[in-house]
């Protein structure tokens, strides 16, 4: 793979005498593709765009022949820069390494591209570049995730309501999301600081509540959420690391954080228990 890597990146000719063999694969490529994105694992790289360069090289099929000069038959370079957007865009990224393989993964989608090198490199940590690369091929065998079910999501204005909330799922997979517990906290005038301040009050309420129910378990990411979901698992929301991350980041209180995740989780339904009713693209209901 390091020689591959290191040919993928090289000089025409370099490649070529790498690739020396009876049916060498043809590429395409779009080189120094620089964005300013929100990446990073450090605290200081939150609310901090920074420089990151792209090198993406894909083995294609052969194309048919005649081509005819037609785009269609073709892998458009613009579908490697979308590839890129489309990752940056559905939430914000800790690690380049993650971020690389979920680029490399959705040109891999692409029917043309048979392999794809990814390198990725910060150029604006200091006097030197900071980067990953890596080669994935759509010959390798890779684990099929089965698809998640539905959820119901509930609101629960307090921990008083989570028997209602349950009985109304009627064993539909359900995610709860509680609001703070009333619990004393501190203010901050950093914005920033402030909504990290009032998260941790909705996961220590969640916290609290999975303390009184064994059945309740405490989750804080998509991942976590899904294998729940399919695994007949109720959980009770940890939100700060879902909402930090998301792009852009929902705002409001903790029913409006109810809403925003029901919209993500394709929710059959929302599920208010001691709260005025919201507007929601699911359908909603309300618990007395």
């Amino acid at each position: 793979m390091a020689v591959d890597t290191s040919t993928a990146f090289a000089h025409p000719e370099e490649r070529a005498a790498a690739m020396a063999g009876p049916d060498p694969l043809d590429r395409i490529s779009v080189r120094d593709y620089v964005v300013e994105v929100e990446i990073g694992a450090f605290a200081q790289e939150r609310g901090l765009l920074q420089k990151v360069r792209f090198n993406i090289v894909v083995e294609v099929a052969p194309v048919p022949q005649p081509l005819d000069d037609d785009v269609d038959l073709i892998l458009s370079y613009d579908r490697l820069t979308e590839a890129v957007a489309h990752e940056l865009q559905a939430e914000r990224i800790n690690l380049l390494e993650t971020l690389a393989e979920r680029v490399a993964l959705r040109i891999l989608a692409e029917p043309q591209a048979l392999r794809a090198f990814v390198r990725i490199e910060k150029v604006d940590r200091g006097p030197y570049d900071l980067g990953v690369e890596i080669v994935r091929s759509k010959a390798e065998e890779m684990p099929q995730a089965s698809v998640a079910p539905r959820p119901v999501v509930g609101y629960l204005a307090g921990p008083d309501h989570l028997a209602d909330v349950i009985a109304a799922a009627d064993g539909a997979p359900l995610i709860l999301v509680v609001a703070d517990a009333g619990y004393a906290r501190p203010s901050s005038p950093d914005p920033q600081a402030q909504r990290r301040i009032d998260l941790l009050a909705m996961e220590q309420a969640a916290w609290a509540l999975a303390g009184q129910d064994p059945c309740c378990f405490v989750v804080a990411t998509r991942t976590e959420l899904d294998w729940a979901l399919r695994n007949g698992q109720i959980s009770l929301w940890a939100p700060a690391r879902m909402v930090v991350d998301a792009v852009p980041p929902p705002q409001g209180d903790a029913l409006a954080l109810a809403v925003w995740l029901s919209e993500q989780m394709q929710a059959v339904e929302l599920l208010v228990a001691g709260a005025a009713l919201p507007q929601a693209s699911v359908p909603v209901r309300g618990l007395v």
